[in-house]
């Protein structure tokens, strides 16, 4: 009975549309995440070496970038969100289908980037239909911070089921990584089904132009952009963790890692979440970049085996701490009819960010060393800290 009181508030204020789009995540991410911690051992089979791990991982999140402001502002534009979320799902699957046929890895190069088109896609669109689903003038009694926690949560468990298969696909029952990889996208297309039962209730179109849409953004929104792109750019790909750790123990050791870091991003993202509805966003996020500086610092100095479960279980913390926290703390700072259009550039400038991020730390992982990479990421993750403390009561907003 207790347990039934306890999922009951944390589900109070909760729109059925934010359990339905959360099943499609749920979908998405057990499909993407089967592929995840094989994608590098499977980019290094053919051929790549450290740089074209960073150059795919930070292309294929940057590749978002266009879409993904364009899917927010024509979302606005409209006055409809659920086609761009519809069509990004099936862009995802569908080239996680193909990727299974790569022979060379610049055809990852090619397939990743499309893959996260759809993403894309479907990423503002989706943020602003949450967001909308929480609507409420009392930012005090507001429940956006719980209700992306929980999409979060059911994200990344389906993450954490989709890298359990990955281990039983690879491991246990031998499979190869195409055929695995091949599984994971129909499994993608699973994820479409929800969506047909989504209200996208209809909203007044937006009258203005892109350029003069962006521009209209608060300025303590753009200054918050400024810091999460500073984040952003030492935030480089997670195939790194998964290289070190392969390299270190094996890949087989290195999927586990990758599973008990996803159970602590699930396991702690609706916390986080509820937390930063009730001490502050900013609070939650400046601890949360600074985590990833000393986690970043754990890989440079720590070896043995239990010191890396430490290391991905903090990893995982700070996802929890980070992804769905930036979301509910950038849709605050805008108004519901241009939300779209300011979580699609939100989610731009993080994307634009992704490239060089995971450029730079391939180019020191295979021209100078693992732990140069390292180091590069945990000033970035203190810098973005640091600024954020800097700004002070300016950015404040919950």
């Amino acid at each position: 009975m207790k347990l039934i009181g306890t999922k009951s508030k944390i589900m109070q204020g909760i729109s059925i549309n934010v359990i339905l789009l959360g099943i499609a995540s749920f979908m998405m991410d057990m499909s993407s995440e089967i592929i995840h911690p094989l994608l590098p051992f499977f980019i290094t089979s053919l051929g790549g070496a450290g740089l074209a791990i960073g150059l795919i991982g930070g292309l294929g999140e940057s590749s978002v970038s266009i879409l993904t402001v364009l899917s927010g502002y024509f979302s606005d534009k409209s006055g409809k969100r659920m086609p761009f979320i519809f069509s990004g799902y099936l862009t995802s699957a569908i080239s996680k289908i193909i990727l299974a046929f790569s022979t060379v890895w610049q055809h990852v190069l090619i397939l990743r980037p499309v893959e996260r088109m759809g993403k894309g896609l479907r990423t503002a669109p989706r943020d602003a239909i949450i967001a909308d689903s929480t609507e409420n003038g009392n930012f005090r009694n507001s429940v956006r911070g719980k209700a992306f926690g929980i999409h979060r949560a059911m994200d990344s468990a389906g993450a954490i089921l989709g890298s359990v298969l990955a281990l039983l696909l690879f491991w246990l029952l031998g499979m190869n990584l195409r055929d695995i990889f091949l599984i994971a996208g129909f499994i993608g297309l699973l994820s479409i089904i929800p969506l047909f039962l989504v209200n996208d209730e209809k909203r007044k179109p937006l009258q203005v132009s892109l350029g003069i849409g962006i521009k209209s953004l608060p300025w303590k929104f753009r200054l918050f952009l400024v810091i999460v792109t500073i984040f952003a750019f030492g935030n480089f790909t997670y195939m790194f963790m998964i290289l070190k750790a392969q390299e270190s123990f094996g890949l087989i050791i290195a999927i586990i890692l990758y599973i008990f870091f996803n159970i602590f991003y699930t396991s702690f993202s609706v916390p986080f979440g509820m937390l930063s509805d009730k001490i502050g966003r900013k609070n939650v996020l400046i601890s949360g970049y600074a985590l990833f500086g000393v986690t970043c610092l754990g890989f440079i100095f720590l070896r043995t085996l239990p010191e890396f479960f430490l290391l991905f279980g903090l990893y995982g913390l700070v996802y929890a701490m980070v992804e769905g926290t930036q979301r509910a703390f950038a849709s605050d700072l805008i108004n519901s009819g241009m939300r779209g259009t300011g979580l699609g550039t939100f989610h731009t400038v993080i994307a634009l960010a992704t490239l060089p991020s995971s450029v730079i730390a391939g180019a020191l992982w295979q021209y100078s060393s693992p732990e140069a990479t390292f180091l590069y990421g945990s000033i970035m993750g203190f810098i973005a800290a640091l600024l954020f403390v800097a700004a002070g009561k300016r950015i404040q907003m919950l």
